[in-house]
């Protein structure tokens, strides 16, 4: 769900050539940090009616600029700019229900002011109502209204948007299945720097979904997302390298990836380290440590892990396995960092 937001846009509509350039006034205070100048001339004007003081207004309270922070207070001058139709304090009025900061929490009427925020272009409220579609949230859950939300925000350049309504092609929610719809719309917003659009995008190129099968491709999207942190797409990277799939086989490579992958608790991961390190693959063979990450992975109570991991016990001594046991206990401890 998008958040709220926390800067004053220009408005370009003005009610009178007075109001008009002390309006501007305030708005220069503000962009020169002034929030003491900026509070006194929104304050003047947002009293006679105009819906951008009112809701300039509010984001000063909501930012506690020029006053202490004060939701309830933001959320009055936000209702007051929302109830002459302003876009921006529409959306922000939704926020600050969807949260509930300065009222009662209130899916419905979260829902009410992303409907008119949405329905005057705003892209941030398309964004969220999709979202209220998709979750059910404030209004009955409908899949082919939340394509439809999702869609008018990808139109305008919405990155998330543009994810989401990608997975929705994907899975056939709300709409037809198109594997090359959901391709056309991760594109978009993996060119963006999305980092789940681009795991999925380097998906659908590793099976062949909506796109000619292309393994070189793969490896360059799961990488973009792998280097901005996306686990599953560490994990994945690790594999096409262990693989040699549209890169040269490397061990090493694929080791520093499933440890990356490993220590955010990827439980493949975990386990894909463990039997680089059983068979002396990207590391010296190490029974220790191999053990150590196939107990850590064996959590999640996969048969074939435990397995694994019973097996290379087998190979060690007493002694190393209380040696194991007691890395794999401070690994843990530590959030998985640090276990070498």
């Amino acid at each position: 769900m998008r958040g709220i937001c926390l800067m004053i846009v220009l408005a370009v509509v003005c009610n009178s050539v007075a109001r008009a350039g002390e309006y501007e006034d305030g708005s220069s205070a503000y962009e020169r940090q002034d929030y003491e100048a900026a509070l006194k001339a929104f304050r003047r004007i947002a009293q006679t009616g105009d819906a951008r003081a009112q809701f300039s207004l509010g984001v000063m309270y909501d930012n506690g600029q020029g006053v202490p922070h004060d939701d309830a207070e933001a959320v009055k001058w936000y209702r007051f700019a929302a109830q002459q139709g302003n876009a921006m304090a529409q959306y922000n009025l939704g926020v600050m229900y969807d949260n509930g900061q300065g009222v009662p929490h209130d899916d419905a009427e979260a829902a009410k002011w992303y409907q008119l925020a949405a329905q005057q272009g705003n892209a941030m409220a398309q964004f969220n109502l999709g979202v209220m579609y998709g979750n059910g949230q404030g209004v009955p859950r409908d899949d082919a209204e939340a394509a439809k939300w999702y869609r008018m925000a990808a139109e305008q350049g919405d990155a998330t948007a543009q994810f989401n309504l990608g997975v929705m092609y994907d899975n056939g929610q709300g709409v037809p299945r198109d594997y090359a719809e959901a391709v056309k719309c991760y594109r978009m917003a993996a060119e963006q720097g999305d980092a789940a659009a681009q795991f999925n995008l380097g998906l659908m190129y590793e099976n062949g979904q909506g796109v000619i099968r292309d393994y070189s491709e793969a490896a360059e999207w799961y990488r973009l997302a792998a280097e901005q942190g996306d686990a599953s797409a560490q994990l994945n990277l690790g594999v096409i390298y262990d693989k040699g799939q549209g890169v040269l086989q490397d061990d090493a490579e694929a080791a520093i990836w499933y440890r990356l992958a490993a220590e955010q608790g990827n439980a493949s991961a975990q386990f894909n380290l463990g039997v680089m390190y059983a068979e002396g693959k990207g590391f010296s063979q190490d029974n220790v440590r191999a053990f150590l990450w196939l107990n850590l992975a064996a959590v999640s109570g996969d048969a074939n892990t435990i397995k694994r991991r019973d097996t290379v016990a087998s190979a060690m001594t007493p002694g190393q396995i209380e040696e194991a046991h007691k890395l794999a206990r401070e690994c843990a401890a530590n959030q998985f960092k640090g276990c070498n």
